[in-house]
């Protein structure tokens, strides 16, 4: 699956007093993930890659997705730091649109499942 037992865990700490605290952590997310992907997507464009920064960058966007269980997300996070030791700037390339996409097709999954939830809710 896309998410990890952190979703799980976030999931139990929803309750009746903040019946949408899992949507706002996810959207919180989402906002605090695309500046960071700006961010990559700065470094990545320019001549001399630097290789610390974008480590140091996605080891902030990693840690984002593992607050909110994406589990994909963050394996290739973990593939994109390897690169990054390596010095291997087109391996960042076509791992960080790896990236971008598990991120979107995610984000799909989590707008049907909060969909569902808040139908069932308003019932």
């Amino acid at each position: 699956g896309y998410l990890d037992e952190q979703f799980i865990q976030l999931e139990e700490l929803q309750d009746d007093d903040n019946p949408n605290f899992v949507e706002e952590v996810v959207n919180s997310y989402y906002s605090d993930s695309a500046r960071l992907i700006r961010n990559i997507d700065q470094a990545l464009a320019r001549c001399a890659t630097d290789f610390d920064k974008l480590d140091d960058y996605m080891h902030q966007f990693k840690g984002s997705c593992s607050s909110i269980g994406a589990k994909k997300v963050v394996d290739e996070c973990a593939q994109f730091r390897e690169h990054c030791a390596a010095r291997n700037a087109e391996g960042c390339i076509k791992t960080f649109e790896i990236i971008k996409h598990e991120r979107a097709l995610l984000r799909k999954e989590l707008e049907a499942y909060f969909q569902l939830v808040n139908s069932a809710g308003a019932m």
